[in-house]
């Protein structure tokens, strides 16, 4: 279940409100949309990791105590993200030891990414690692949606199999507005299915700050 505080800083947003009207949901629709501080383009180095990564391996489960509504112990998540995946196949480590933020503001999976127990920590956690999207070739439901419910990520659905393309520390740029993925060393661009409806509520810090800003519910 969503919480209903979240701290200043944070992407997360704060409780459910009593439902305005439907007349001032779409009065207010466009204008907040037009509000929101909208990047588009993200470049940096990416992670690569293979398929069925769970959620486990995204945030192991001795971490779930840490409450994220608390800001030392939402930077504290971040430390963790991506630690459970084995040493074995991934030497590089998401997030060095010793350190709150990882150097890939962007992760490249396989299938079925984020599958396993619907823990709202995973988003968060590389959220706080300072991750800004996940390209797969498929997510897990429950996982796409905490991301999408949280404001932490944009998962974006790849149309090719990137993680066989790619590999941790290659420079790629997305373009969320064209849904296109640019390799910096080739100039190669691949495509991910559009965002759609999805695209504003991460842009808006997730579900509560969204509903806020388009008059679903009442503002605080």
């Amino acid at each position: 279940m969503l919480s209903d505080s979240w701290p200043a800083g944070c992407r997360r947003s704060q409780g459910p409100f009593p439902l305005r009207s439907s007349r001032n949901l779409f009065e207010n629709f466009a204008a907040a949309l037009q509000s929101y501080p909208m990047q588009s383009v993200f470049t940096g180095p990416v992670y690569v990791v293979r398929d069925n990564i769970d959620t486990d391996q995204i945030i192991p489960a001795q971490y779930l105590n840490l409450v994220p509504t608390m800001p030392e112990e939402y930077e504290k998540l971040g430390s963790y993200a991506l630690c459970g995946l084995p040493e074995s196949l991934y030497s590089i480590r998401y997030v060095k030891p010793g350190k709150l933020d990882s150097e890939y503001p962007i992760v490249v999976g396989g299938r079925n990414f984020g599958c396993g127990s619907s823990r709202e920590h995973a988003p968060i956690a590389m959220g706080s690692a300072s991750c800004k999207i996940v390209l797969a070739e498929s997510f897990a439901r429950i996982f796409f949606r905490n991301c999408v419910a949280t404001g932490e990520l944009y998962p974006c659905e790849c149309v090719d199999r990137l993680c066989e393309l790619l590999k941790t520390g290659d420079v790629i740029s997305v373009d969320l507005d064209a849904a296109t993925v640019t390799v910096a060393n080739t100039g190669k661009t691949y495509k991910f299915k559009p965002l759609g409806d999805v695209r504003p509520v991460v842009d808006a810090g997730g579900l509560f700050n969204y509903a806020r800003e388009t008059g679903m519910i009442a503002a605080k």
